[in-house]
């Protein structure tokens, strides 16, 4: 039995087909058949049913499935801390953010990095949408901070480190032309939702939070968003600690929207299970880790 062999039995399971596990392991679909075939022999088992399009574990497969799991997990976490006893100070520190982050939050550890690492030089990009976790999964951050929102779990590392609330605002001349209790759609669906783009790509784009209906202009950023929702000329949902000020002089005033309550978005921390950190990510992480334990 040896790992490759294991290998390819996840990502089989993993993807469903062994085209989707070839193209996840970058080899041919007969060379990822072949290596099971090779571990069913030698363990004298059946692993995978291929009776049906969807290969599917058997009843011992899924036993074995259970160990191997368990297994690649310590592999991985053996190959990440020989990495760790190998590495340097890495050069940079590249983390991609969600722009509904607070980003007080951050700021000490970040200051407390740069004293302790004053070689290595952080990089650090606010994204929208799924920004984050697209530029972590392209290799382009070593850490993203946002929604589990389409993030393939099965490939990252997860920890939680906020709670950020985003409710639905509008003008102060608005909102009382629009008047108190709670707004029926057919009200809002005249009056232009702003939404921000997604900086993901081309194809990524706001999908949460969308009013029925609604007519609707998209802005690249929450600054953009907030001025534009202060001038009179829509509404839209905007974090908490971004409008605080304007809330508590009155120049922003939360609306009541039928279904469209205020919305508890949690923030975790992210990074590639199969990467090997340096050690200024590291600290990083655990202090994450360490902040999530007292929470």
């Amino acid at each position: 039995m040896k790992h490759h062999q294991l290998l390819a039995l996840d990502a089989v399971v993993a993807t469903g087909t062994f085209r989707g596990a070839a193209e996840r392991l970058n080899k041919s679909q007969s060379a990822i058949s072949h290596t099971i075939r090779q571990l069913e022999d030698e363990l004298e088992l059946k692993l995978l049913s291929r009776d049906t399009y969807r290969p599917t574990l058997t009843a011992e497969g899924r036993v074995f499935y259970r160990e191997a799991i368990r297994v690649l997990t310590e592999m991985r976490e053996l190959n990440a801390t020989a990495a760790r006893l190998r590495a340097h100070e890495e050069p940079e520190l590249r983390l991609a953010v969600s722009a509904t982050l607070p980003l007080d939050l951050l700021l000490p550890v970040l200051a407390d990095l740069g004293k302790s690492f004053p070689a290595t030089h952080l990089r650090l990009s606010t994204e929208m949408m799924g920004g984050p976790i697209a530029r972590l999964m392209e290799g382009r951050a070593d850490v993203a901070i946002a929604t589990l929102d389409g993030v393939p779990l099965e490939e990252v590392e997860t920890r939680p480190l906020a709670v950020v609330h985003i409710r639905p605002v509008a003008c102060r001349a608005l909102a009382e032309r629009l008047g108190p209790g709670t707004l029926p759609l057919s009200v809002l669906q005249a009056i232009p939702q702003i939404v921000v783009s997604g900086t993901a790509g081309p194809d990524d784009s706001q999908s949460r939070d969308l009013l029925p209906g609604a007519r609707r202009w998209t802005v690249s950023d929450f600054a953009a968003k907030k001025q534009v929702i202060l001038s009179g000329l829509g509404w839209g949902g905007i974090p908490d600690h971004l409008i605080r000020q304007e809330i508590a002089e009155g120049s922003l005033r939360p609306i009541a929207v039928d279904g469209f309550s205020p919305r508890r978005s949690e923030i975790f921390a992210m990074r590639r299970r199969e990467s090997s950190p340096g050690p200024v990510a590291n600290a990083l992480w655990k202090w994450v880790s360490d902040r999530n334990a007292t929470l």
